[in-house]
């Protein structure tokens, strides 16, 4: 859900090295002026509702761009497996066709070469409208996000499970500490004649 991510992955998925990799790129872009969130559309069933708008991805990015509006004011760029749609507040025309003519085209196939699609082209679109990432920039964020994959297991967690988590152990520490605070009182109770 875009709204809530940077990225939206295809019902059968993206790896999760392919999606820390994107999300990477797509914070690098957003840091050099350039937010743009990406919809990896493998399928009509990862349209949900508007499968009508099924191998028309500049009408879906112009859907989402209006379903976003409220919450967010980038660009939204939307791969299928027949192309691109780009779509948001700061899009020209000479910065998408100027892009789109030095992408190639997406392959079709599973979320994963929709998403190797996708990195090759945020940067191009960006520096196409005026915005380039750094090419330190975009190393730094590509590695990072292939350390992070390695070293951090458990890294995909979402924000909901850590909360649960840390709210499970602070009960149990909570349980913990009564327990011991009460074997005194036991105790003494026990030693009162």
């Amino acid at each position: 859900m875009l709204v809530e991510s940077v990225v939206f992955n295809p019902i059968d998925g993206v790896s999760q090295a392919s999606q820390a990799k994107l999300e990477a790129v797509l914070n690098a872009s957003a840091g050099a002026g350039f937010p743009i969130r990406v919809a990896l559309i493998a399928s009509a069933k990862d349209l949900g509702t508007v499968t009508p708008l099924w191998n028309q991805p500049g009408k879906y990015a112009r859907y989402l761009d209006t379903e976003l509006a409220l919450l967010y004011r980038g660009q939204v760029l939307v791969v299928m497996p027949n192309g691109f749609g780009l779509h948001g507040p700061a899009r020209g025309p000479r910065a998408v066709s100027t892009a789109e003519a030095a992408v190639r085209a997406p392959a079709p196939g599973p979320g994963e070469q929709l998403a190797t699609s996708a990195l090759a082209a945020v940067p191009l679109l960006a520096a196409a409208a005026g915005h380039p990432i750094p090419t330190s920039a975009l190393a730094a964020a590509t590695h990072s996000a292939t350390l992070g994959e390695k070293a951090v297991p458990g890294a995909g967690l979402s924000p909901s499970a850590v909360v649960a988590l840390v709210a499970g152990a602070l009960l149990i520490a909570l349980a913990w500490w009564a327990s011991l605070r009460a074997r005194p009182l036991e105790l003494r109770r026990r030693l009162e004649p």
